[in-house]
């Protein structure tokens, strides 16, 4: 592979934005990370092909729910909790500091149990907020939008897109 085919290979991320009644849940990254040290997020990871090539395929070619298996396993993981009705919210694609693409699916799960127990190499603190309480809390670029667009959704609007909300 040269050296210009590799700035076309995207990281995958997934993540799940946990409803539980009115609040979100977020966790702040611990300054050690790489990226975004000290920042607020939601739960989730890197897809790896680990996370499909041990199971049997679905059909003669593919595995279904790859994303959807892997970010109920991240945030089990990651939070010590359960969720369901994993369902899309959108995608975002960047292009990190250290030159490396990601793309992100950003999904919504409904909270279903469990107390939240962090895993210090994750997430070093953790708060169910609204979205006009993540104001007071340095988010990952996005994330408060994608809030918003959950809210906009749970009024019954239909065909939320991100916008740049301030």
């Amino acid at each position: 592979m040269s050296d210009n085919q590799s700035h076309y290979l995207h990281e995958v991320v997934i993540t799940a934005i946990i409803i539980d009644g009115e609040r979100y849940l977020i966790t702040r990254r611990p300054e050690t990370k790489k990226r975004f040290p000290g920042m607020w997020t939601v739960p989730g990871g890197r897809l790896e092909p680990a996370d499909y090539l041990a199971f049997s395929k679905d059909t003669e070619a593919y595995w279904y729910n790859v994303l959807e298996r892997v970010v109920v396993r991240e945030v089990q993981e990651e939070v010590g909790l359960d969720i369901k009705n994993v369902r899309y919210l959108t995608s975002l694609a960047t292009v990190h500091d250290d030159g490396n693409p990601s793309i992100v699916i950003s999904c919504i799960a409904d909270f279903v149990g469990g107390e939240v127990q962090l895993q210090p190499e994750e997430a070093d603190r953790f708060a169910w907020v609204t979205t006009e309480e993540s104001k007071n809390y340095p988010l990952i670029d996005g994330i408060y939008e994608e809030f918003v667009m959950i809210d906009r959704i749970r009024a019954g609007e239909k065909n939320i897109l991100w916008e740049k909300h301030s």
